[in-house]
C-alpha cells in the first residue's frame, strides 16, 4: 500500500473543497483534494435536471472567479455543473476524483487517510464533503408496496416515474420544486410535515438575497441571539403552498402511515399512491473518521469549523457559522477563516523545525 504525504488533504471535491482549494494554493501549500465523483460537480450532476438555485448568479460566486451570466439570473443545475468544473480547471486545483475516504485518524505525522489501495498522510485536513451525504427515509417508506419509491438524490425527471398519482413527501424547497414539476404532467400531492415561511424570489423587481444581505441576516453568526432563533426555522424561498395550489398540487398534512399503496395523514386522511418522492432530507456520516471531535449524537464540536483536534477542520456544514455556510455563493468566507488557521499552524510548524533541528 502506497502513501503520500501533504501539507493538506481535503475531503471533497464540491464547492467547498475548491473555495479552500483556492486559497492554499494562494498560500503556496502542498494539497490534494480526494472527491469520491467519477466526474466534476457529480453531486450537483445528480441532482434533478430542472433544479435551479434560489439564490441569484450574483450570490453564486466561490472567491476569484464571478458566476457567469446575467447576475440576477437564477443558474440551473447544468449551470453550477459547469461553472464548477471550469472554476477547477481555471485555477488548476489537484482534484483527484474516484478517490472515496474510508479512515481518517490522527497519526504521529498528523492525520493518514485511507483510500483504496493508499493512504496519504497530512499535516492537516480538511473535511469538505458537504450537507448531501446519506439519503434521509422515513420508517414508513419500508411499509409501502408495490409503489415505485425515490428519494429526492434519485430523481432525476417526471419520465422516470410511472404514469398516475405521485405524492412527493418533505415541504422544504426541494420538495416544493419537485411537485411543482411533475404537476405539468401528472396528478400531484405534497405532504408536508412542518410548515416553513414562504418568502418571495424578488421583492419590488430585487432579489430576496440583497435584501437579507443589507439588514445583515445573512451574516448572522450562529451564535447571535438572531443566528440562534434563525437557525431552526428553514425557509421556503421562490415557493408557498399558495402557489402550489394554484398549479394544482393537492397539499397533506404529515404523512404518519403506510401500507401497501396507502398512505395515511396526520388528522385524518388516506390516499392511494402509484408513486412516492422523498424529500426528506439527508443524515450525516462522519462513520469513518475516528478522531475526538463529535459529541453524544455525532455531530462535530467546533467554532467556525475549526476542532479541538489540532488541524482538523470541517467547511459546508449548515449553519458552521452563518446561513450561508452551506451555500454556494457563501462558503467562501468560511474557507477564507480556516485557511487563516491552517497558514498559522503551517508558520509555527515551519520556525519549529530548525529548532528541533539543531
Amino acid at each position: 500500500m502506497s502513501s503520500e504525504h501533504y501539507d493538506v488533504v481535503v475531503i471533497g471535491g464540491g464547492q467547498a473543497g475548491l473555495a479552500i482549494g483556492y486559497h492554499l494554493a494562494r498560500q503556496g501549500s502542498r494539497f490534494t483534494i480526494l472527491d469520491a465523483g467519477a466526474t466534476p460537480a457529480a453531486t450537483w450532476a445528480s441532482r434533478w435536471a430542472s433544479l435551479t438555485l434560489f439564490t441569484s448568479a450574483r450570490y453564486d460566486s466561490l472567491p476569484g472567479r464571478a458566476f457567469p451570466g446575467d447576475p440576477d439570473h437564477y443558474p440551473t443545475r447544468d449551470e453550477v455543473v459547469s461553472y464548477l468544473t471550469d472554476y477547477a480547471r481555471h485555477f488548476a486545483l489537484p482534484v483527484e476524483h474516484d478517490s472515496p475516504v474510508v479512515g481518517l485518524q490522527a497519526d504521529d505525522r498528523g492525520y493518514s487517510i485511507d483510500l483504496a489501495g493508499r493512504t496519504l498522510h497530512a499535516d492537516q485536513v480538511v473535511v469538505a464533503t458537504g450537507p448531501f451525504q446519506t439519503p434521509r427515509l422515513p420508517p414508513i417508506a419500508g411499509q409501502l408496496t408495490d409503489v415505485t419509491q425515490l428519494h429526492s438524490a434519485e430523481y432525476r425527471a417526471p419520465d422516470v416515474l410511472p404514469a398516475g398519482r405521485v405524492l412527493v413527501v418533505g415541504g422544504g424547497n426541494t420538495g416544493f420544486q419537485i411537485a411543482a414539476e411533475l404537476a405539468g404532467s401528472r396528478e400531484v400531492h405534497l405532504a408536508v410535515g412542518s410548515r416553513q415561511t414562504p418568502l418571495p424570489q424578488r421583492i419590488l423587481g430585487r432579489d430576496l438575497f440583497r435584501f437579507l444581505n443589507a439588514t445583515g441576516l445573512m451574516n448572522a453568526s450562529v451564535t447571535s441571539r438572531i443566528g440562534r432563533r434563525m437557525k431552526d426555522r428553514e425557509t421556503l424561498i421562490g415557493s408557498s403552498p399558495r402557489a402550489a395550489r394554484r398549479t394544482g398540487i393537492r397539499l397533506h398534512a404529515r404523512a404518519m402511515h403506510a401500507g401497501g399503496s396507502t398512505v395515511s395523514f396526520a388528522g385524518g386522511g388516506r390516499l392511494d399512491v402509484d408513486a412516492v418522492i422523498w424529500a426528506t432530507g439527508f443524515e450525516r456520516d462522519y462513520s469513518w473518521i475516528a478522531a475526538p471531535v463529535f459529541d453524544s449524537d455525532g455531530t462535530v464540536v467546533h467554532a467556525r469549523g475549526v476542532t479541538a483536534g489540532a488541524g482538523l477542520y470541517f467547511l459546508g456544514m449548515p449553519w458552521q457559522h452563518t446561513r450561508g455556510s452551506a451555500l454556494l455563493g457563501w462558503v467562501k468566507d468560511d474557507a477564507e477563516h480556516i485557511a487563516g488557521h491552517i497558514n498559522a499552524i503551517a508558520a509555527v510548524k515551519a520556525m519549529e523545525t530548525p529548532l528541533m533541528a539543531g
